[in-house]
């Protein structure tokens, strides 16, 4: 019986859609807003997923997402909608996206297979940094906006600030802000029905040559690369040979689908719908996000927009722990750059690590997010070097360098300029916190640009700060100054001029590139301190003196000394001679000599993200 029920529900689902009964929709919001709750009262409430399938976070399938309680990818699904007001069946097609300022990316590829977003705020945090970023990226895409107020179950809710602060920033009245709680799903049915009422269904020609978005793709062991796609016009079906108008590769349509939240077989997507192809190719690099895929016997003459690759914020080195794992770290990279389009690496070779890959992030999140799915998916066991941000230098001969890493930098003297990325930064804050937030932004060579107050109580801020002091602890400082109230979203702007030098570490005489850094003047001193200190607690202790110098150039700017072991030799002389005692300690002192310059230390892993660990002491 149970099985008759499911094939019903799966023959409902894959029916042919009519465009006019079809919402393509997004939920967007600040990180733990609640969208993914939402998201999942939505799965209840139209029956798609049961009572006793049905589990908190359900569409956020990583093993990560429910540990962090953060959604790291984009998810789609298709839900049927029985609209009481007219009495007819409407097709959904849910996108729920991530809310870390990191993630934005996936959120702009998602919006564009979308005609409306459902915006949730946060009763109890109101208007937030990432809040006002999602807005201007979906009113950028001429995007229907549904706003909803969540968790106004709670007592410490504010439900008319947040409206007012909500309604005044998106030019409507409180009355068009639905008041829901997610949690125990109040006013989730009113949100249903404003998407069918408010949000257009999709435009687009049947009858004309295909064109299709790929929003988003993934990998499966098994059936090769699933590309998810919006048919923007035309159909594509099972068995149709199709090409890919970026890459100019061809392939035939193994299957056709839509998710329901499972891979759903369909015989067909038409104009408007929303779900995935597979094409049996294996090859990681041939299916590009943002590619157009058309009909190969009568291709489309233009290609759909798609996307800009977004620029790598943040660059560290990845290197297999074992040598033998850099194969399967290529091949694993390969895969994950697939399911996450803004992740750019190239390979790399180190003195002191091997050979890995030099990887660019869109920020830290994403730095750790990356290394920890590595790790997970595929078994490998990493080490990953200190991040830091592309500088553009102007060589004395007038070249122009872009450098990604320290040992990449020239010697001082070859130098004539170096410029390096700033941002435009989105502070929102309580305002009894804005002296101690005034003051973080001030100690990372912030420059202050204005000050609105969003409501009597809250506060947004902006300043211009370079990118390197945002990304190591800006956003962990922030919310410890504000008591966790304080909200953090950034813009690259462009490069500007600064005093910048490199900042090199010699462990027992040899330099260590991964180890170097390139810090403003003012602060090299102290950080060459701190490194050098640091580094004497992990380095381990050898049979002979291990120096530990930090230098800007030829210049020694911070010495350290790590005690070698000491063996007492004169233990077995008992009275006789001094000279006796002096002759046994000479000896050693020359052996200890004679290892120093044979001897190799090792630097611990811990020990290649000390400079991590370090701008919080500034």
């Amino acid at each position: 019986m149970k099985q008759k029920i499911e094939m019903t529900v799966i023959k409902i689902m894959v029916k042919k859609a009519d465009r006019k009964f079809v919402r393509n929709f997004s939920i967007i919001a600040h990180i733990d807003h609640g969208k993914s709750t939402l998201a999942d009262r939505i799965l209840e409430i139209t029956k798609t997923v049961s009572k006793r399938e049905m589990f908190d976070q359900f569409l956020d399938d990583m093993e990560l997402e429910r540990e962090r309680g953060i959604t790291i990818k984009a998810h789609a699904v298709r839900v049927l909608y029985n609209n009481a007001d007219d009495g007819k069946e409407y097709i959904f097609n849910l996108i729920d996206t991530p809310g870390h300022v990191d993630f934005s990316y996936e959120v702009s590829r998602s919006l564009a297979a979308c005609e409306g977003v459902i915006l949730v705020v946060d009763a109890t945090q109101g208007i937030q940094a990432q809040t006002l970023a999602n807005v201007y990226l979906a009113l950028e895409g001429n995007l229907k906006i549904v706003p909803v107020l969540n968790k106004i179950d709670l007592k410490s809710a504010r439900t008319e600030e947040v409206s007012m602060e909500l309604g005044k920033i998106l030019g409507v009245s409180e009355d068009e802000i639905i008041k829901i709680s997610a949690k125990t799903g109040q006013g989730i049915e009113a949100v249903l029905g404003r998407i069918v009422k408010n949000i257009p269904a999709p435009a687009g020609d049947e009858d004309a040559p295909l064109q299709a978005l790929i929003f988003d793709s993934q990998y499966n062991s098994y059936r090769g690369v699933v590309a998810l796609i919006r048919v923007v016009n035309g159909f594509i079906e099972k068995g149709m040979k199709v090409k890919f108008m970026g890459e100019n590769a061809v392939s035939d349509i193994e299957e056709v689908g839509i998710f329901g939240p499972e891979m759903i077989k369909k015989d067909n997507l038409s104009a408007g719908e929303v779900g995935y192809i597979i094409t049996g190719i294996k090859e990681v690099g041939s299916i590009v996000v943002g590619d157009t895929v058309t009909n190969a016997g009568e291709p489309a003459r233009t290609s759909l927009p798609g996307y800009n690759k977004p620029k790598p914020m943040v660059y560290s080195g990845l290197f297999p722990i074992d040598g033998g794992d850099y194969e399967n770290l290529r091949d694993a990279l390969g895969k994950l750059s697939l399911n996450d389009s803004s992740l750019d690496f190239v390979p790399e070779v180190s003195t002191a690590l091997g050979y890995g890959y030099r990887c660019g992030f869109l920020g830290l999140l994403h730095m750790e997010i990356i290394k920890e799915r590595l790790e997970r998916e595929y078994g490998l066991k990493l080490i990953n070097t200190a991040p830091n941000v592309a500088y553009r230098i102007t060589l004395s001969n007038e070249d122009i360098l872009e450098v990604k890493r320290p040992s990449d930098f020239p010697d001082q003297e070859k130098i004539m300029s170096i410029e390096e990325p700033y941002t435009e930064v989105t502070i929102i804050s309580p305002k009894e916190y804005i002296g101690k937030i005034m003051k973080l932004a001030e100690s990372k060579r912030g420059d202050f640009v204005d000050m609105i107050y969003i409501s009597i109580e809250r506060v947004e801020l902006k300043y211009i700060i370079p990118l390197s002091e945002i990304i190591v602890d800006f956003f962990d400082q922030l919310k410890s100054i504000s008591s966790g109230y304080g909200s953090l979203d950034y813009e690259v702007m462009g490069f500007e001029q600064s005093d910048l030098v490199k900042l090199d570490i010699l462990v027992a005489g040899d330099r260590v590139d991964e180890l170097s850094v390139i810090v403003h003047s003012d602060n090299a001193y102290h950080i060459g301190r701190e490194l050098a200190l640091r580094l004497r607690k992990i380095v381990p202790r050898q049979n002979f003196e291990v120096p530990i110098q930090a230098t800007i150039g030829k210049r020694i700017i911070a010495k350290e000394r790590v005690a070698p072991y000491r063996k007492d030799v004169t233990a077995k002389l008992y009275g006789g001679d001094i000279t006796r005692k002096k002759k046994l300690l000479e000896k050693q002192k020359k052996g200890k000599k004679r290892m120093k310059k044979i001897g190799r230390v090792d630097i611990p892993d811990e020990a290649f993200m000390s400079f991590y660990n370090i701008s919080s002491d500034k």
